[in-house]
């Protein structure tokens, strides 16, 4: 098959991989430029094995279908890239375009999935490979595989778990379309139970200490996408007339009566402070302008958090 990718991020890259390792000829991988200095980006990955490589943005000219029919495209493949592809060249792969989405559909169409996951105190979690039309997220579904989510998930991690269980269902798509194309399934979407997340961040990535301790927790952990740039930013106060973001947070179980946003004991280099119903351990935050550091080295006993409402 003739086979043109449109990708980014790691996603990418192993969709790139696992491409050229198999029988179908990559023509194209539209991609954003590589910058200088880093790792392996999915431009560098494909020129480095001669695959050309043209700018992810055309998908958006409806000109570029001409493109595909001439190249005999079969599939076009789309991995984490958030260019919307014109209907035209939605229509053009002989066989069809599919979009690897990191998170369950319907119910978690649009950005940041495993973000929002985990924000919304999810223990499961899925990846979906469906077939791609104009409306973003909405065509029918060919291939999903679910799995849960630790309590010690993060950003990061709950979406790289999505690109390992990406993988396979890409490979199955790829068989599936060289030997009986009509056998790919084609279930649709229930779009009544639709949801669709844009690049808003819940609460401006404010931290409510007023609410549980689980909603104060599941926001920083669906932050953290570190050593990476987070897509949500930092989960954020205010102390002492000051932002500061907190980098890492666990729950502890123990009930607390104290005011939300008091700053407790201490434990280690961690610190306590108090949610709505029970006690937060803090044990990573970042002053604005400065450093990640362990919790005890900015909070104090006594100190208090300014709640996300503005409201101490």
């Amino acid at each position: 098959m003739n086979v043109v990718l449109v990708a980014e991020e790691s996603a990418g890259i192993q969709t790139l991989r696992l491409l050229t390792e198999s029988e179908h000829e990559v023509v194209g991988v539209m991609t954003t430029a590589p910058t200088r200095g880093g790792g392996a980006t999915v431009a560098s990955v494909a020129s480095g094995v001669g695959i050309p490589v043209l700018p992810s943005e055309r998908v958006r000219e409806p000109a570029f279908a001409d493109w595909i029919q001439a190249h005999e495209i079969d599939l076009l493949l789309n991995v984490h890239s958030l260019f919307v592809i014109d209907p035209q060249v939605l229509a053009a792969p002989r066989i069809g375009a599919f979009n690897l989405h990191p998170g369950p559909l319907p119910e978690y169409a649009g950005l940041n999935a495993p973000s929002w996951a985990i924000y919304f105190g999810e223990t499961r979690h899925a990846v979906t490979v469906h077939w791609m039309e104009a409306e973003i997220d909405a065509g029918a579904i060919a291939y999903k595989t679910a799995f849960d989510i630790e309590e010690d998930d993060t950003g990061l991690s709950l979406s790289a778990r999505c690109v390992r269980e990406g993988m396979p269902l890409i490979a199955q798509l790829l068989e599936t379309a060289a030997m009986d194309p009509p056998v790919i399934p084609k279930v649709a979407q229930d779009l009544s139970r639709r949801r669709y997340f844009g690049r808003d961040v819940p609460g401006g990535g404010r931290i409510f200490w007023a609410r549980p301790a689980r909603s104060v927790v599941d926001l920083v952990r669906a932050c953290d996408y570190f050593p990476f740039a987070s897509p949500w930013g930092k989960a954020v106060s205010r102390i002492d007339g000051r932002e500061l973001a907190v980098l890492k947070a666990v729950r502890t179980g123990r009930a607390s009566a104290a005011e939300p946003g008091t700053v407790g004991e201490l434990n280690g280099d961690a610190v306590q402070v108090a949610a709505g119903d029970e006690w937060v351990l803090v044990h990573r935050v970042q002053p604005e302008g400065a450093r990640p550091l362990p919790a005890a080295d900015v909070l104090a006993p006594g100190m208090q958090f300014v709640d996300g409402t503005g409201l101490a």
